[in-house]
């Protein structure tokens, strides 16, 4: 993998986990806790879950070409759908309600809450799903799961250190809407060359 697609998968998981519910649990939960805790907790949690990601993509792999093309295009598709049509309150929602069961305490429960938080927030979302299209579509899983695990520590640190003056400067609607975007260009490219076989 080129250093360049390798920016471009980091920028783009960055950018994904920006308006999700994950990162809005970060912010919250260092309200209430060391910061340092939660970018640990939700960091261990975030490459544990990209992992699992990159193992579910390298299944995928093993499907013929044009039906893994058209799995990974409409899975594409639908991470655009998602960041084009579900409103970022709804993320702000869930990711306050995940967050509010946390609970200063002990520097072990704080970062044991923060992973359970951040793991379970993360089963089945956005990142992942992608993390597991990008290692399908490249064959890569390594590279993948490398620069997909620094991107979202990244956006640990930001959340427990700086997320609620981010989100003055970026409203999360442009990050969701530019998310949205990439995401439908990428599937309809990857659906137009599973038609085209």
């Amino acid at each position: 993998m080129s250093p360049g697609a390798f920016a471009g998968i980091m920028a783009l998981m960055f950018l994904l986990e920006l308006p999700d519910k994950t990162m809005i649990a970060t912010v919250v939960m260092s309200t209430r806790a060391r910061p340092s805790s939660i970018v640990l907790g939700a960091s261990s949690a975030f490459v544990v879950q990209m992992g699992i990601a990159v193992a579910a993509g390298s299944l995928l792999t093993l499907l013929p070409v044009r039906p893994k093309d058209v799995v990974v295009a409409v899975l594409f598709l639908g991470g655009a759908a998602y960041l084009l049509l579900v409103p970022e309150r709804v993320e702000e929602r869930e990711g306050e309600v995940e967050a509010a069961r946390e609970r200063s305490g002990t520097r072990w429960r704080e970062v044991s809450t923060a992973f359970t938080v951040i793991f379970l927030g993360e089963f089945g979302d956005l990142t992942q799903i992608q993390a597991a299209n990008l290692s399908a579509k490249t064959h890569q899983p390594l590279e993948v799961f490398l620069a997909s695990s620094i991107a979202l520590v990244a956006v640990s640190f930001l959340g427990a250190y700086g997320g609620r003056a981010l989100q003055r400067v970026v409203p999360l609607r442009f990050i969701r809407l530019g998310g949205g975007v990439v995401f439908a260009g990428l599937g309809l490219y990857t659906l137009v060359q599973a038609v085209r076989g």
